[in-house]
């Protein structure tokens, strides 16, 4: 698929084909992230579509996870 970079005001804008988009998740008002690698522009949903738990806690490792932290006492109804 091909497309044409735009001028739009002081930036640059292209259009992403409606049947891409939807191979991505992209919509109206999507936020997306950008970036470059090896010469390629990047574009990704900022936020994962489908987030779980169990993905969620498949990412904490020993390194990042952090010790508890000592609050005090209970001084209202935090037990129950």
């Amino acid at each position: 698929m091909q497309t044409r970079v735009q001028k739009w005001g002081n930036s640059l804008g292209l259009r992403i084909p409606r049947g891409l988009a939807e191979q991505i998740g992209l919509g109206a008002g999507t936020e997306v992230s950008l970036s470059a690698k090896d010469g390629e522009l990047v574009v990704k949903p900022a936020v994962a579509a489908r987030l779980n738990l169990d993905d969620l806690l498949a990412g904490v490792t020993t390194d990042n996870l952090h010790s508890p932290v000592d609050t005090g006492d209970a001084v209202g109804l935090e037990n129950f």
